[in-house]
């Protein structure tokens, strides 16, 4: 069990509202049973996404250092990552209401859990653990025009006090950084951290199993979604730069 330490005021970047989540990852705690259940997820998801992720995401995959063989030190995770876009993998104690995960994304700080499943739980937890935020999110931070747009993106939340426009807000993020989707040279591949982290969900949207529409502004803020079912619709975008106009054009209407 890895203790929760608190990160004091002076090693907090400037984040107030998120200031009380902030943990510092002990890495040396974690155990060798689950270093090896990193190395089972981990293994169990690079052959499909070798061949169905987008290049973006593989890119950022070795950029950033991942490993099989061992849980992220998300320290060393942020060494690498903050000279190519400016973010970092900053440990939060667990999840975070909205304006302090807000707050985190504007300033290229991305919220990361440091727990990880059990052996038990390995299809699904209900919850984000590390295995979810590191090997589901954070390769595509390593992408310039992905970070512009996850920054802006929180940037517009954070400055939203409409409870109804956030909750439409939510529907471009969960579309897009979740469970969006990139035609690249003809082929759909994956880029959305909840395809990335799952095998079932993957599989099922690549064999068909869901409609895939093309990437409508309009279409996705109107888009209802429930987390605890399989996506019945999902969105392919052609470029990260068409989210990142997205999210300008939403601030537009919206902000």
């Amino acid at each position: 069990m890895n203790v929760l330490e608190p990160v004091s005021a002076s090693n907090s970047g400037g984040l107030r509202v998120a200031l009380p989540y902030l943990i510092e990852q002990d890495w040396a705690a974690y155990t060798p049973e689950q270093h090896a259940v990193w190395g089972e997820l981990v293994g169990r998801r690079m052959p499909q996404l070798r061949q169905h992720a987008c290049r973006e995401y593989l890119d950022g995959f070795e950029q950033i250092g991942l490993q099989e063989s061992h849980l992220p030190d998300l320290k060393a995770i942020s060494a690498r990552l903050r000279p190519r876009t400016g973010w970092e993998s900053t440990p939060v104690s667990g999840f975070l209401p909205g304006d302090a995960f807000f707050e985190m994304l504007a300033a290229r700080r991305f919220p990361t859990t440091t727990w990880l499943r059990s052996r038990e739980a390995m299809e699904y937890t209900p919850e984000p653990d590390i295995f979810h935020d590191v090997f589901g999110h954070v390769p595509m931070h390593a992408h310039p025009v992905f970070g512009d747009f996850l920054q802006h993106y929180g940037q517009l939340c954070a400055a939203q006090p409409d409870p109804v426009t956030l909750e439409r807000l939510g529907r471009l993020f969960w579309f897009t950084v979740e469970f969006g989707l990139i035609r690249e040279r003809g082929e759909i591949k994956v880029y959305g951290s909840g395809l990335i982290s799952s095998h079932g969900e993957c599989t099922r949207v690549l064999a068909g199993g869901c409609e895939i529409r093309d990437f409508n502004l309009d279409a996705v803020l109107n888009q209802e979604f429930d987390t605890g079912a399989m996506q019945p619709v999902l969105y392919a975008v052609e470029s990260f730069d068409q989210i990142y106009e997205a999210t300008k054009q939403a601030e537009a209407r919206l902000g």
